[in-house]
């Protein structure tokens, strides 16, 4: 039975419950009146954190509960963008004080949302597959591994044996996406709660809640995923420490992605491990974010904590594959140039010429070649600080600040109106430098980031780099390999 049919969503979710509720107006009433409610308590806790001089814990904590439970049922599109705030509440955009309150509560929501029922994951599968869940799969759990915003995810194995993870589409998770789509203002008040915690950051509400609308539409199509992560899996195939999960074709639909289950540590479990498996961990998503920009042409866009599982002998399995974004050949190439002029060089007008070639921004753009380099630099300037440097909160602030409309770049920022094909550059780049910098990881940037980049450097500095290396050139024939 082909996945591409719409139907039995609503009965299903009728049967069993736990399906995505319908209709813009009453998905948008629930958050309205959480925010109108959370409203008028920011003003007294503000208030009384004026007199005291300290914040409000209690009243941070419980607004952060009550968004978490709410985003939580709601799944699609607002919990999407709950996600995004609980990346942004491990990043320095959000004081110290109030960090861990915003992460402990909205975290949860890469991990730990409410699930389908058993009987609904069961019919949503056996319709996709058009067989009993028992002639595909020897075992299968019905308990999920994890539960996020668009599927659920359980834990299987095959008839040959092979441990897997089948991820489940929610049932009406289309339809309520598709409506909450249709309603731009839903995305903006929860945004304007959401930036407005962090004070240092100033986006454009709608050009943000397009942005989620684009990754969330992506990723709705389960076979769009699995090519993506077919690509990725064969060009690094056997890599010492970059591990893609295999997917199972014939198991897979429009709503059901089988693939070859990922063993290694979450997220909490990797901060919380030796400096020198962190300094690993963050070579390695150093190395796979730009080195299949450079060689594919693909770039991993979504950069979330729950989307990497660490191993304890310094690999990294990748996850989530429905956001990559694709570059053509020439694309790729003038990024490269920007880089080097703007690195490597120092040079503004170099900087500006490659990026009009590139097709970044246009000649009649109203900012000088001295404007731009100061934007390439202040958004990388970790690669021009003496190294090996350990990555903190403080690089991850000046990204940041260098993306803002408001800040010290804002006149670029403001008006570019080049190809929106690169748009989502600078948000990739700072989710993984908040990623390294979690991870508390050093290394010398300049020379991995450049060795990924350039063809001409290739400085062996680790063990790890020596491994890279030596797999590429094993393989000189592989896809992609330069």
């Amino acid at each position: 039975m082909s996945g591409t049919e719409p139907p039995h969503d609503a009965d299903d979710s009728a049967r069993f419950g736990d399906g995505i509720s319908q209709g813009r107006l009453r998905r948008a009433s629930s958050l309205a009146g959480l925010t109108a409610r959370t409203t008028g308590e920011s003003i007294a806790a503000g208030m009384r954190s004026k007199l005291t001089g300290v914040e409000d814990r209690e009243f941070h904590t419980r607004t952060a509960e009550r968004y978490a439970e709410l985003l939580g049922r709601s799944k699609g599109v607002l919990m999407k963008a709950g996600q995004m705030l609980s990346f942004l509440a491990t990043t320095p955009v959000a004081s110290a004080e109030l960090q861990s309150i915003y992460q402990a509560a909205l975290t949860r929501l890469s991990s730990d949302a409410p699930p389908m029922s058993p009987e609904l994951a069961r019919s949503v599968l056996e319709r996709e597959l058009g067989r009993p869940a028992e002639h595909a799969f020897a075992e299968l759990d019905w308990n999920p591994l994890a539960a996020a915003s668009i599927g659920q995810v359980h834990a299987g194995r095959l008839c040959d044996g092979r441990a897997v993870a089948v991820k489940i589409q929610y049932p009406g998770a289309a339809d309520a996406i598709r409506c909450d789509l249709k309603n731009v203002e839903l995305l903006a008040t929860f945004l304007s709660l959401a930036f407005g915690m962090f004070s240092r950051l100033s986006f454009d509400l709608r050009a943000a809640a397009r942005e989620i609308s684009v990754r969330i539409t992506e990723e709705l199509d389960y076979r769009r995923e699995m090519a993506n992560q077919a690509e990725l899996a064969a060009h690094y195939r056997g890599h010492p420490f970059i591990q893609i999960p295999d997917v199972v074709g014939e198991l897979c639909t429009d709503r059901v992605l089988t693939q070859e289950l990922a063993i290694g540590r979450n997220w909490s479990e990797a901060l919380e491990s030796s400096q020198a498996l962190r300094d690993q961990w963050g070579e390695a998503i150093y190395r796979f974010t730009y080195g299949s920009f450079a060689r594919l042409g693909l770039i991993h866009a979504d950069p979330h904590p729950g989307n990497y599982l660490f191993g304890e002998d310094g690999s990294v399995s990748f996850l989530d594959f429905g956001c990559v974004k694709r570059f053509e050949p020439a694309q790729i190439e003038a990024c490269k140039a920007t880089f080097r002029a703007g690195l490597r060089n120092d040079d503004a007008p170099g900087t500006w010429r490659a990026g009009v070639e590139a097709g970044l921004w246009r000649a009649s753009d109203p900012f000088t070649p001295e404007e731009v380099l100061l934007l390439w630099r202040g958004l990388r300037g970790y690669l021009c600080e003496e190294q090996p440097l350990k990555l903190t909160s403080a690089h991850v602030a000046r990204c940041a600040e260098y993306c803002s409309p408001n800040g010290p770049s804002a006149n670029v920022v403001r008006n570019i109106s080049g190809s929106t094909d690169y748009a989502v550059m600078p948000r990739i780049e700072l989710g993984v430098l908040s990623l390294l910098a979690g991870l508390r990881a050093t290394n010398d940037w300049r020379v991995v980031g450049g060795s990924e980049l350039f063809d001409d450097v290739r400085t062996p500095l680790t063990a790890m780099s020596r491994r890279h290396w030596a797999f590429f050139e094993e393989r000189p024939t592989s896809s992609g390999a330069r």
